[in-house]
């Protein structure tokens, strides 16, 4: 008896990540907010290692990176007046890297990460950043819809503890983990290093 299989396993699509060489990179919320601020991840100084290396690969390949902020009001959460809004130094753009601001969790819903995509020419991309569950997970949903190829950079991205609405917890490597699982059955592929991509 044959062991589960994802639809894109059934479907015989490729299962391969996508490859830097062909995609563009999209860094989602990788903001002070989770690292000083008032939502500290599990695992985020680690992620954004991975991230600062992933963003390197790309612009050593001459391959676009987009950075996506999330934009919150005044000095609340996110807020550009709360000290925490700043992309984290070992992720923050460089030269003309295009920035995106959201205030939701979909970076695709306003439209504009979609024509910046199109403009920069590109169909496939490979996200990093946070948090698993939430952004970096709408997004990839989000992108299936509008025809990219898509990439999770797992050990780039982090989320944080969540309560179980049963009086219990569950922990951030247990969301982190299911997530990409869920976005592995039909909506990403999942790279679990940065040669992934690059091979």
């Amino acid at each position: 008896m044959s062991g589960p299989k994802t639809l894109l396993d059934m479907a015989g699509a490729p299962n391969r990540p996508q490859r830097l060489a062909d995609s563009a990179v999209v860094m989602i919320d990788a903001q002070l907010e989770y690292l000083t601020g008032r939502l500290p991840l599990i695992g985020v100084e680690a992620a954004l290692e991975v991230g600062a290396e992933l963003l390197a690969a790309a612009r050593a390949a001459g391959r676009p990176v987009v950075h996506v902020q999330h934009r919150g009001q005044g000095d609340g959460l996110f807020g550009p007046d709360s000290g925490f809004f700043a992309i984290a130094p070992q992720v923050a753009p460089v030269a003309d890297e295009p920035v995106v601001e959201k205030g939701v969790p979909n970076a695709f819903a306003d439209g504009a990460l979609d024509a910046t995509l199109k403009q920069l020419g590109v169909t496939k991309i490979i996200i990093g950043g946070f948090m698993t569950h939430l952004c970096v997970s709408t997004t990839a949903r989000a992108a299936l819809d509008l025809g990219y190829g898509c990439s999770v950079l797992g050990p780039a991205c982090a989320t944080r503890d969540l309560p179980d609405g049963q009086g219990g917890v569950v922990a951030a490597a247990d969301i982190h983990r299911i997530e990409l699982v869920a976005l592995a059955d039909r909506f990403a592929t999942i790279a679990t290093e940065v040669g992934q991509l690059t091979d």
